[in-house]
């Protein structure tokens, strides 16, 4: 369990990271995506953040502060499951599949870090 924990929560890390570092470099993609889910660009910056303040969680919790793990996934699951709702409501299907993989992942994160949080002995 711990080896699916290490690699399911690092490959988060890793494309949450990407996605930071997209948003904060006002990537062509990411400002199309915003504005077709009716997303200001002046959001995006704070966006950005609330993303790679749940990667530092997910970092912390597997350098052993497991509750912060846990803040930090649950955190990217709300983050995405907003995102997935934003798509949605302004129909936008076409690329729905990037903002659902991304809460997949966050989803699989939370459930390993709260095995891991609950079996710790």
């Amino acid at each position: 369990m711990n080896l699916a924990y290490l690699a399911v929560t690092g490959v988060t890390i890793v494309v949450n990271a990407g996605a930071v570092a997209a948003d904060f470099a006002n990537a062509g993609f990411v400002l199309k995506t915003a504005r077709e889910v009716h997303v200001s660009r002046s959001w995006l910056p704070l966006l950005g953040a609330l993303k790679a303040a749940g990667v530092v969680g997910l970092l912390l919790g597997m350098l052993g502060i497991r509750i912060i793990g846990i803040a930090g996934a649950a955190g990217l699951v709300i983050f995405f499951t907003g995102a997935v709702i934003a798509h949605v409501r302004a129909r936008v299907f076409y690329n729905i599949a990037f903002p659902g993989f991304y809460l997949a992942l966050a989803v699989a994160s939370l459930a390993l870090a709260c095995c891991r949080f609950f079996t710790a002995s």
